[in-house]
This record gives C-alpha cells, structure tokens and sequence, in this order.
C-alpha cells in the first residue's frame, strides 16, 4: 500500500482580520502620551488656581474706625465687582489688629509691644481678586479706588510678584497649547501608519472580495468594526495605565491630590477612548477605500 501523502492545513483568512495585537499596543501607547500630556495640562491648571487665589490685596483701616463703619466698609468691598465670590475660599478675610500682632511675635519671635508701649498694627481686610482684574492696569485702579472710601487707610498688595504671575502664566498657556496641538498631531500620524501597514496583508483580500461583486460597504464593514473594538480596546488600555500613573504620582508626591481635580481627569478619559474610536476607524476607511481603488498592478 502506498503511504498516504501528508495533509497540510491552510489557514483561511477572515475578511477584516489582521495582526492586531501590533495595532492595539500602538494605539494604547499613543493614547497613553496623550493622556499625560493632558493630566499635565490639568494639574498645571489646578496649580494656575491654586496661585490665582492666592492674588490679594490688603485693606488696612483707619485707627478710629467705629464697628458701625467697618461693617459698612465690609459691605462696600462685598459689593464690588472685582471681589472673588466665591464664599467658601474665603474672599474677604478680617484680621483684627490683636491677631496680626500675635501672629506677627509667633513668626518672629520678637514682642514689638513691650518696648513700643502699645500695638502700632491697623485692623485689616484681605480681599481676594477676581481673576479678570488680576491685570497691573485694573489693580492700581482697585487701590485708588479703595483709599477715597472714608475709614480705609492704605491699600496693599505685591505688585512684582502679580506681574510675575501673570507673565509666567501666559508664557507657560501658549507653550502648552502648542506642544499639545504638535503632540496630537503626531498621534494621530502614529496611528493611521500603523493602521494602514496593518491592512497592507489584507489588500489581495480586498480585490478577491471585488472580484466575485462584493458591495464596498460590505467589504468596508468588517474592517470597520475591528477598527472600532480596537481603538476602543487601546483607549480602555491606555486609560488604565494613566489612572495607575496618577495613582503612583499621589503615592510619591506629597499634597498633588490638592491640584487634582477628578472631573476633568473623568473627562480626560473619555476623550482618550473617543479619540481611539475616530482614529482607528477613520484610519480604516481610508486605508480600505484605498486598496479599493488601486488597480491590480498597484496592488504589488
């Protein structure tokens, strides 16, 4: 008898089929830079809070000044425009005379009372600024303003140290902007390349499809839907990697979670699973309507 000749198994190709575990791990990795570019942005943000609320300025009082009149003056700064209202961080603050003495022999050391006889300390309001008038033109307006009020006797406030804030955050906005526009830019390139050489495998597929009449919808679809579970599936990868990154940063740097806000990371996620979803699919697309096209010479 002779011996049966050996029987060779060919794998059959699924229309929409190709490597994709190339594909999934390039577009995590590029959702992952994205994404913290984008908590970078964030926390930057937070911080630019953070030191906005910090611009005050101080309202000291005149020596004799009744209750009655520093309840008015109390009222009057309230009522302004360029008060910050927003009760809960403390906008205006009232610091009697007796407290700034005591903080001031806590912080120093040195009781100036004993040798001077008496508190020379004026009662003061510390007023924070809202931030569309945290300008060098509109504070300047704010404190000549505030001095004509009968009971206010100075009004003070850093002058270098706002002009500096607000020049460094203008220049760190407009460098983030345009890392962040240069960087998605790139991502989005990373993924339709990586997308389209993964489809190169499936272009004599595509033909045979025409070949026998296949719809281009039809050929379109099942690209289309692996597209989708894959950006999808990198958004949901590249999601889980930035949420154990921000995990570890709470871990290592002490107080980052003061200038974390949760909403916008939540957001941040949701763009990240959103932008994997268009890419990869819009990507697609244009990769199958491609091959498509080509004649069969082109194909090679």
């Amino acid at each position: 008898m002779m011996a049966e000749a050996p029987k060779f198994k060919v794998k059959k190709k699924k229309l929409g089929s190709y490597p994709y575990f190339s594909v999934v791990f390039s577009i995590s990795l590029a959702l992952l830079v994205i994404g913290v570019f984008g908590a970078l942005i964030i926390y930057s943000k937070e911080l630019e809070r953070v030191v906005r609320e910090s611009v005050k300025i101080q309202v000291f009082l005149q020596s004799r000044v009744t209750e009655a009149q520093r309840l008015q003056i109390q009222k009057t700064l309230t009522s302004k425009p360029y008060t910050a209202k927003d009760e809960s961080a403390n906008a205006i603050q009232f610091i009697p005379k007796e407290e700034a003495a005591k903080q001031f022999v806590e912080e120093t050391g040195e009781d100036f009372q004993k040798f001077l006889g008496e508190n020379p300390l004026r009662d003061a309001y510390i007023v924070r600024i809202s931030e569309p008038y945290h300008d060098p033109e509109s504070l300047k307006g704010i404190k000549a303003e505030l001095e004509k009020i009968n009971g206010i006797f100075q009004v003070y406030y850093v002058e270098n140290v706002i002009d500096s804030i607000n020049k460094n955050v203008t220049k760190i906005s407009i460098v983030l902007l345009g890392i962040a526009v240069l960087l998605l830019f790139t991502v989005v390139l990373l993924i339709n390349n990586t997308v389209r050489l993964a489809l190169f495998s499936q272009r004599f597929l595509i033909r045979s499809m025409q070949l026998v009449g296949a719809k281009n919808w039809f050929i379109q679809k099942p690209f289309l839907y692996r597209a989708a579970a894959h950006g999808l599936l990198g958004g949901f990868i590249s999601s889980l990697l930035l949420i154990g990154l921000i995990y570890f940063g709470n871990k290592r740097i002490e107080d980052l979670q003061l200038i974390q806000n949760n909403d916008r990371i939540l957001f941040l996620i949701g763009t990240l699973w959103l932008t994997g979803l268009l890419v990869a699919s819009l990507s697609t697309f244009r990769a199958v309507n491609k091959y498509l096209k080509l004649s069969l010479d082109e194909l090679y």
